[in-house]
């Protein structure tokens, strides 16, 4: 652990020093932004989805009200807001070292756990391309691309849709030819600095693939701020959680580890509160 906090600092204080640039080459240092009415009027021309409860429970989304069950990305969410804001952060991927870890639903679950606070508005963007499963888990039926978006060839709001009057959501109705090559494309910085002018969103999500499985992941955190890597109880070794910190703090900052499916939690860690 002390050998991954050596190195996580390291690239800190490396990326750090580079800031500057950084920023100017992510458009972060503009001027003239979008007023504020007009961006009232883009979420509000986003078409809305109301996803069926019952579905909902059987993926497991459990933060879009407040429950004992939504405690748990409560905190996660409180944590996340208070690094974000100290360090001026907007754009959050989320990832995990191989499938079946749970990544995208702790995407949509913190997603909803956002927006729930009057002051936060959220975008969830989907990256994952080779495996989309957002449109699947809260039953996108329009044939969204939010590869298209990427591209340049389509526009954000014919590819996305409201969830609550905070929270968006952009995924694709089908596997993508090519990710790797279209998430490192000169024109995906262009995309994300047009979505976040129209809506100035408090944070993007982004659900992105296995970080051990493609180069997909790598080839994206050029455009975020920072990462949080979800790893699976009795699926996820240490080696590979371990592989994962040094890879993702080489490229970007690592907010921390989630572990998911988790089945022995304890009453210490809160959920008998609720009773």
């Amino acid at each position: 652990m002390e050998r991954i906090q050596a190195a996580i600092a390291k690239a800190r204080a490396a990326r750090r020093e580079s800031a500057p640039s950084a920023a100017a080459a992510r458009g972060l240092l503009r001027t003239a932004p979008a007023q504020s009415g007009d961006r009232s009027a883009a979420w509000a021309a986003l078409p809305q989805l109301a996803p069926d409860p019952k579905m909902m429970d059987e993926n497991r989304i459990v933060s879009n009200g407040k429950s004992a069950e939504s405690s748990a990305f409560d905190v996660m969410r409180t944590r996340a807001l208070k690094l974000m804001k100290d360090n001026g952060w907007k754009r959050l991927a989320i990832t995990s070292p191989t499938a079946g870890c749970g990544k995208s639903t702790v995407a949509i679950n913190l997603g909803y756990s956002l927006a729930r606070r009057d002051d936060v508005s959220v975008i969830l963007f989907e990256a994952d391309m080779r495996r989309p499963s957002l449109a699947r888990k809260l039953g996108i039926t329009r044939r969204h691309m939010a590869a298209n978006v990427l591209r340049g060839t389509a526009a954000f709001e014919d590819n996305a849709c409201r969830l609550t009057d905070r929270l968006a959501v952009a995924s694709n109705a089908g596997p993508v030819a090519n990710p790797s090559d279209l998430l490192q494309g000169p024109q995906v910085g262009q995309a994300l600095r047009d979505i976040e002018e129209a809506y100035a969103p408090t944070a993007m999500l982004f659900d992105m693939p296995p970080l051990l499985v493609n180069d997909d992941t790598i080839a994206f955190l050029q455009h975020v701020d920072c990462v949080i890597l979800v790893a699976a109880a009795e699926h996820s070794s240490i080696k590979e959680i371990d592989d994962c910190e040094r890879e993702l703090a080489a490229h970007t900052n690592v907010m921390g580890v989630v572990l998911n499916k988790c089945r022995f939690t304890g009453r210490k860690y809160g959920y008998d509160y609720y009773g």
